[in-house]
């Protein structure tokens, strides 16, 4: 099997978001190769370069979101026209405000745009005509790529001042929802500069038969822009898509964007939850890394036929070690481990921890990780200077050095060369999170067989499961009465502890991260393939050169209603791709 893995600011970068477990992904499925996309986020993180790449890696391409190529494609008359409607019809329909194609698109735009919904109505849309928001959204990103594809690109195009005019005309027409009427210059200039480089994949030369086209299968590594490659492959040459989401694209977009215009925050919003609807609509199947991001994706109008939980894969090796010897902790330590930033709430982990040490005075806190960029790095500080002032150093007698019973440490030292150490230095791991997605750390903790206290954020109770303890967040008095009982009872403790670990290596392994992504791409492929009609020397069709029993035509199972709506199979269209020259045939046979 080959599989064009697509991502954003990921892997194979050094500094890439999910570049562990793509990593992983593709060591463990030796057997298959993969092609990969790369979109990068920065110089720095192009600078830094790539990881090893193993041998079943066939090619890498790369292009830059962050900059703009310099592009000298000119559009004629008729193309600025198509482009103008198209880009504008992508932008009523993020404004919220009627467009062309809702009462009948004419001339270039009905063009452009009717050959778009025929396309993508073979894919998955309805029928000729647009009838929904969804519809619009569709064939006015595929009218765009479309153009792109015959005019060379559209970068230069985007950031002209014709799309800048498109964004208003759009704000500023009968319909539109408030926050896009009361848009400003400034946040028309901003909007329009984030599109462009949103779309900036539409003018990329992946999507030819040598490229994506090539592929058995496109395996997006998260939603957003990392899904628009395997759209449009899956849209020119039927290549089937699967979207994977550890963090739902949308969800970040919503939490990282608090602080700009509310006119600016709508639309980009509204592309944001557009995009993710379309590429939720044409994907064969959807992975999220939990059910809190499973539960997002539904919300975004994923079909929950299409939806698989693949749980993140741990390497369980460097805490077997640690795991099997569970009475090598301090009974009476506590442990966080992690990066330290505000949303870990380490503040009411201090405050909790002066109640413990209240019914528990000989208890210790090992709060050990390093900061989190700038915000980290004060936030770190603010924690040390609270520690100081509810734990002064105490001493056993007056000629004995004080010691402080909260202690702020870093892996990589003589005491703590690894996470395994940390955590087998303390009986109890503590969580204390007001934000969380997937807890990493919670499940390397379960691994070396350590009882949990945790605060029910994100993932944590579906991680957990009966074997550790969770609380509400934000309630240090609650926090401490579950150190407590757990430091108070080591039985209990040790059998939280071992099952935590069975859970942990039934659930979260890297072997079972693999083995069910190689599941489902082989459900897509059998499900999906792609046909692809092989050429003689002369570029004539070669007879027999596909098994006969590739033809035999078949109703898919409901499992997916695209395909079962189908008449046929949806690779009748693909673009035919040579074969090598068949050998002659034998003197008696001619």
């Amino acid at each position: 099997m080959r599989i064009g893995l697509l991502t954003e600011a990921g892997y194979p970068y050094v500094s890439g978001d999910a570049r562990l477990w793509c990593d992983r992904l593709v060591r463990g499925l030796a057997q298959h190769e993969f092609d990969v996309y790369a979109l990068s986020r920065s110089q720095h993180q192009e600078d830094e370069g790539w990881i090893p790449l193993p041998r079943n890696v066939r090619r890498v391409r790369t292009a830059p979101l962050w900059m703009a190529e310099d592009e000298e494609v000119a559009l004629g008359r008729r193309a600025r026209r198509r482009f103008a409607e198209c880009f504008g019809e992508l932008a009523a329909v993020l404004c919220g405000a009627p467009g062309a194609s809702s009462g009948g698109a004419s001339g270039a735009a009905g063009e452009i745009l009717g050959s778009a919904s025929s396309a993508s109505g073979a894919s998955g849309a309805s029928g000729g005509s647009p009838t929904s928001e969804a519809d619009r959204f569709a064939n006015a990103l595929y009218g765009l790529a479309e153009l792109a594809r015959e005019e060379g690109g559209l970068t230069g195009t985007l950031r002209s001042e014709a799309a800048v005019r498109a964004v208003e005309r759009a704000c500023r027409a009968p319909g539109a929802h408030r926050s896009a009427r009361e848009a400003r210059v400034p946040d028309l200039l901003t909007v329009a500069a984030h599109l462009e480089r949103a779309l900036r994949p539409l003018s990329l030369d992946w999507y030819e038969d040598d490229g994506l086209g090539a592929v058995d299968l496109c395996h997006a590594a998260s939603g957003g822009t990392a899904a628009l490659p395997g759209l449009l492959a899956r849209h020119f040459t039927g290549v089937p898509l699967m979207v994977t989401e550890y963090g739902v694209r949308l969800r970040t977009h919503y939490l990282t964007a608090p602080d700009a215009p509310p006119a600016v925050r709508s639309l980009l919003a509204a592309f944001q939850g557009r995009l993710a609807a379309e590429a939720y609509r044409q994907a064969e199947v959807v992975t999220a890394g939990n059910a809190h991001a499973r539960r997002w994706q539904e919300r975004c109008g994923a079909d929950r036929e299409k939806l698989r939980t693949v749980y993140p894969g741990m390497n369980a090796r460097p805490f077997a070690e640690v795991g099997e010897s569970p009475d090598c902790a301090d009974p009476d330590t506590l442990v966080w481990v992690g990066r330290v930033e505000p949303a870990k709430d380490l503040v009411s982990l201090l405050h909790a921890f002066a109640e413990v040490r209240k019914q528990s005075p000989g208890t210790r806190l090992r709060i050990v990780g390093g900061p989190a960029g700038p915000e980290g790095a004060a936030y770190l500080g603010h924690c040390r200077t609270l520690a100081a002032q509810l734990f002064p150093d105490e001493a056993e007698g007056p000629h004995a050095a004080g010691d402080n019973p909260v202690s702020f440490e870093e892996t990589g030292g003589p005491e703590l060369p690894a996470a395994a150490d940390a955590y087998a230095s303390g009986a109890v791991t503590v969580l204390s999170s007001v934000v969380e997605g997937f807890p990493v750390g919670l499940v390397e903790a379960m691994l070396c067989g350590r009882a949990t206290v945790s605060t029910d954020v994100g993932a944590v109770v579906e991680v957990v499961g009966g074997t550790g303890l969770v609380v509400p967040p934000r309630n240090p008095r609650a926090l401490a009465e579950a150190c407590v009982a757990l430091l108070r009872d080591p039985e209990r403790r040790a059998r939280l502890g071992a099952a935590a670990r069975a859970r942990a290596l039934e659930l979260f392994t890297v072997e079972q991260n693999i083995e069910a992504f190689h599941s489902i791409y082989l459900e897509i492929v059998s499900r999906a393939p792609v046909r692809r009609d092989l050429l003689d020397g002369a570029g004539e069709p070669l007879p027999f050169a596909v098994p006969a029993e590739a033809h035999v035509p078949v109703r898919w199972t409901a499992a997916s209603p695209d395909l079962a709506a189908r008449s046929g199979p949806g690779w009748v269209a693909s673009r035919p791709v040579r074969a090598t020259t068949p050998l002659p045939a034998p003197e008696g046979a001619r």
